[in-house]
């Protein structure tokens, strides 16, 4: 079974209070589907499925390899370099999020 040998990234273990959506998308105007957070800097990004993916947009600018989703009742985490799904439990917090601008 594959597993992520980048936990020495996770900086980020307490999770926000509150997001006000992907950070990229509110500064152009855009639209996300689902938001994931940077385990490393706490940048909030939208996942592949919204038109602009800026969480693997970060991941790949800053060579950050793990991200977790912050959806509600959503525990996963994922980490872009070992390609593999993974939950880390010493991530606290559940945030509250805006509902997606793409589901109406």
């Amino acid at each position: 079974m594959p597993a992520c040998t980048h936990l020495d990234h996770v900086l980020v273990t307490e999770l926000p209070e509150s997001v006000d959506g992907c950070e990229d998308c509110l500064a152009v105007g855009g639209q996300w589907l689902h938001l994931r957070i940077c385990l490393e800097c706490g940048h909030v990004g939208c996942c592949d499925d919204s038109p602009a993916r800026h969480a693997t947009a970060h991941a790949t600018a800053t060579g950050h390899p793990l991200i977790r989703s912050i959806e509600p009742g959503e525990r996963w985490s994922w980490c872009f370099v070992d390609e593999v799904a993974l939950r880390i439990d010493a991530i606290h917090g559940e945030p509250r999020i805006p509902p997606s601008p793409m589901l109406g």
